[in-house]
């Protein structure tokens, strides 16, 4: 038997020791090592842990994934079948974007002060396990949410973290391409993490992020594929007042320069940097026209 600290220390040291990439839950080799020890014994991340003697059984679990993590280069999050964003947990499983968005910390910060009201209807377009609209949910207790995805896998994950949730009563999910397909409505909050990846990015994705599936990724040859979309037609399912929030990664330049009539707002957001604008309905309709709108 040793100590949790112990073990610690000794995952720690193979995550340091290997060419493993961050950024998917985690920044650094000690994060990983934290969730990944903590995620196997279920012990609070707290100094009091830290002395407890674990069994020869979770030692071993703990290794066997470790090792894992470092052989197969796979999220750690698809090891543990779940991780930590935004101080809940959510499923996640292999072929499924682990979460990570921006937009999650702007929902807790009750996405003030651009959001002139409480929404009452949210949409998360590519929704991937849920997590944005079921954060949204939790920040928003008056609000019910469609959750939409084109791949019939993450819809499924994302009903099972709803309900896991204590949220299925006020979310609904359809499989659908964007707005094609996904049930006829009008919303007071759209919020999106589409595929924005360029081409060349994509051919150069650290293993990590090379398995997680293309289609929550890639966004064609400049990465804009689906954001053109996104913005084209989300007036139309916009309440009054309504607004849509969408990461694009590091394409501010590119959208910038494709849609110069638009009043993009770009926040700090809460974990350092751009990449995600913010468009209220009224932007959009006092400065896109039907030649304006199709970005070249």
């Amino acid at each position: 038997m040793i100590e949790l600290q112990a073990l610690l220390a000794e995952v720690h040291e193979r995550f340091r020791s290997a060419p493993l990439c961050y950024g998917q839950g985690t920044d650094n080799a000690w994060d990983e090592a934290t969730a990944l020890v903590l995620g196997v014994t279920g012990l609070p991340d707290e100094p009091s842990s830290l002395e407890v003697r674990l069994d020869a059984g979770t030692v071993a679990e703990a290794r066997r994934l470790a090792k894992r993590r470092v052989q197969e280069r796979q999220p750690l999050a698809w090891l543990l079948g779940r991780t930590q964003y935004c101080g809940r947990r959510f499923a996640v499983e292999p072929g499924i974007v682990v979460p990570r968005s921006p937009i999650g910390p702007m929902l807790l910060d009750g996405l003030r002060p651009w959001l002139s009201r409480p929404p009452q209807r949210v949409l998360d377009l590519c929704c991937g396990s849920g997590c944005l609209g079921l954060l949204a949910l939790e920040r928003f207790p008056a609000a019910e949410a469609l959750l939409v995805d084109a791949d019939p896998h993450a819809v499924d994950l994302a009903q099972r973290n709803a309900e896991a949730l204590g949220l299925a009563g006020r979310t609904a999910v359809a499989c659908a391409d964007l707005f094609d397909g996904a049930p006829p409505s009008t919303f007071d909050l759209i919020l999106c993490n589409p595929p924005y990846v360029d081409a060349a990015d994509m051919r150069t994705l650290p293993p990590e992020f090379a398995q997680e599936p293309a289609l929550g990724l890639a966004g064609g040859e400049d990465g804009l594929s689906v954001v053109r979309r996104v913005i084209n037609e989300a007036l139309s399912h916009l309440a009054d007042g309504g607004l849509l929030v969408c990461e694009v990664g590091m394409n501010t330049g590119r959208v910038n320069r494709a849609w110069p009539r638009l009043p993009f707002i770009w926040p700090e957001t809460p974990v350092g940097g751009a990449g995600v604008f913010v468009l209220d309905a009224a932007a959009l309709a006092s400065h896109t026209s039907a030649k304006s709108a199709i970005a070249i």
